[in-house]
């Protein structure tokens, strides 16, 4: 009896098999991605920029060689993100705290040409008093840009100082279909993102960060009112967790998808928070600051439309991402910590989701 149990499983694993492998053959599939690549500096001083600590006499005696090995490190965690689902990586990656254009390109010349995709980077210059920004790749196989704009954050401190933080970046196109010629007529916006940080406390920094989801409403309302069934993507460190007053109540992000209304938002990681799966760690505990939230009409698209609609998230906790051992264990591997050189990764991980169109 116990071998032919065994036998049974085997089988009913077969067929399942079987089963998913036929169903992702009459879907194409797609990858979202947002990555907070930690520090992504050059060596280099950029005028009026405070990128002091990250030159080869700063405090983190950031050498050619060690910016070498970081463009090396995150081509390679580039070149991975959805390739469990999709061979052909992701088709578009959001990305924060990089400080210019240039470190993009050197990013993407490598993840094309050692890992075969075929990136192009987007960057525009925000007033962020470190000198970072947001920034975007896509895919010249997979996506194609039509707009590209940039949103400056106007806000204030509590004590009436000026924020001086990122730029929101919107950037509009379509997808590609699979053989690289046709298009699908179906257009996706995506807003990259990173939000004022908790310096100084989460409370009193709080203000911050509702501006900014704020803002980001705004840019959502602008589009809906070309689009009403505009197909819209919000991605980025947002400095809060899916619960969070900015999230939560300003974004008005759902965790259900039932509760989300005509031209409401969506939270897709808000769930996986709730398993205990974070994107970065902090003093014993996860949060899931890398959120990727979406449009009621990206969620509810009919899937026998032919179109794109959403099917589900993933956070990008891989071993190769990860510390294996020590009292940091289970946490991001980090390209510094401490101000000691890690030689590894981010301190964020990657957070993105699928989209499905039946073929």
């Amino acid at each position: 009896m116990k071998h032919t149990a065994l036998w049974v499983a085997a089988v009913l694993v077969t067929v399942s098999t079987i089963f998913s492998a036929q169903a992702q053959d009459q879907q194409r599939i797609r990858c979202i991605a947002f990555y907070n690549l930690e520090n992504l500096f050059d060596t280099i001083h950029d005028q009026g920029k405070n990128d002091y600590e990250y030159l080869p006499d700063g405090g983190m005696h950031w050498t050619s060689m060690k910016y070498e090995n970081k463009i090396h490190n995150m081509a390679y965690a580039v070149s991975q993100l959805g390739t469990d689902e999709d061979p052909r990586g992701a088709a578009c990656v959001g990305v924060a705290e990089v400080e210019n254009i240039g470190c993009l390109y050197d990013l993407c010349a490598e993840t094309n040409s050692k890992y075969g995709r075929a990136y192009k980077p987007i960057l525009l210059e925000g007033p962020d008093r470190r000198g970072v920004d947001v920034g975007f790749l896509y895919d010249t196989t997979a996506f194609r840009p039509t707009k590209v704009a940039g949103y400056e954050l106007h806000a204030h401190y509590a004590d009436g100082g000026v924020i001086k933080t990122r730029l929101q970046l919107l950037v509009s196109g379509y997808m590609y279909d699979d053989d690289h010629r046709s298009i699908v007529r179906d257009k996706i916006h995506i807003i990259v993102n990173h939000w004022p940080s908790r310096y100084g406390g989460e409370l009193s920094s709080r203000p911050g960060r509702d501006s900014a989801a704020m803002l980001c409403l705004q840019i959502c309302d602008s589009i809906y009112k070309k689009e009403p069934k505009a197909k819209i993507i919000i991605m980025g460190d947002l400095n809060d967790d899916p619960y969070n007053h900015s999230c939560a109540e300003v974004l008005n992000a759902k965790k259900n998808r039932e509760e989300v209304g005509s031209q409401g938002l969506f939270n897709t990681m808000w769930q996986r928070l709730d398993n205990g799966v974070g994107s970065l760690a902090y003093n014993g505990g996860w949060n899931l600051f890398d959120q990727i939230i979406i449009s009621e009409p990206l969620l509810n698209e009919d899937i026998n439309s032919g179109k794109w609609y959403y099917w589900k998230p993933q956070i990008f906790n891989k071993p190769f991402l990860t510390v294996q051992e020590g009292k940091d264990k289970g946490t991001p591997l980090r390209t510094h910590k401490g101000g000691a050189w890690q030689n590894g990764y981010a301190d964020h991980y990657p957070t993105m989701i699928y989209l499905l169109r039946k073929k």
